[in-house]
């Protein structure tokens, strides 16, 4: 009878094993579509929240064009041989631009750049002669 009692335990245990996968492929399956779903989710609300964190920023202050609509550039060999060609330091032409003497040492070193609205600053120091920065930088000092 002990025989009987394991074949027909051993059978049991095999149609609930049988039974219970019939019933847990379909949940199985359905889990792993609702987690898909999920990181979809995740990834469109970062998306969306990058999206109204960036348009939440005041808009950016337009570049300094000149007038005629040309778009201004920066080269370090041109600021650094109109300063010379005006005899000045790169205090004192720091001073006109309105930045430091470091700025210039490293603008001219090509170390760094100026941002835009400073090289607009600059772009309008390029049609200046030695007379026109004396008399600023005396102008200046005088204040």
């Amino acid at each position: 009878m002990a025989n009987l009692a394991s074949v027909l335990k051993a059978e049991i245990a095999r149609l609930a094993r049988k039974e219970t996968k019939a019933q847990l492929d379909p949940l199985r399956k359905a889990n792993v579509g609702y987690r898909r779903d999920i990181a979809a989710l995740k990834r469109e609300v970062a998306q969306l929240s990058r999206q109204l964190k960036s348009a939440s920023k005041p808009a950016r202050k337009s570049q300094a064009e000149p007038e005629d609509g040309r778009k201004l550039r920066f080269q370090a060999k041109g600021l650094k041989s109109h300063r010379e060609k005006l005899g000045l330091s790169a205090a004192e032409y720091g001073a006109l631009a309105g930045v430091s003497a470091q700025s210039i040492y490293n603008w001219e070193a090509g170390k760094s750049t100026p941002r835009q609205a400073q090289v607009a600053a600059l772009a309008e120091l390029r049609g200046m002669g030695k007379r026109e920065a004396a008399k600023r930088l005396e102008g200046a000092a005088a204040e």
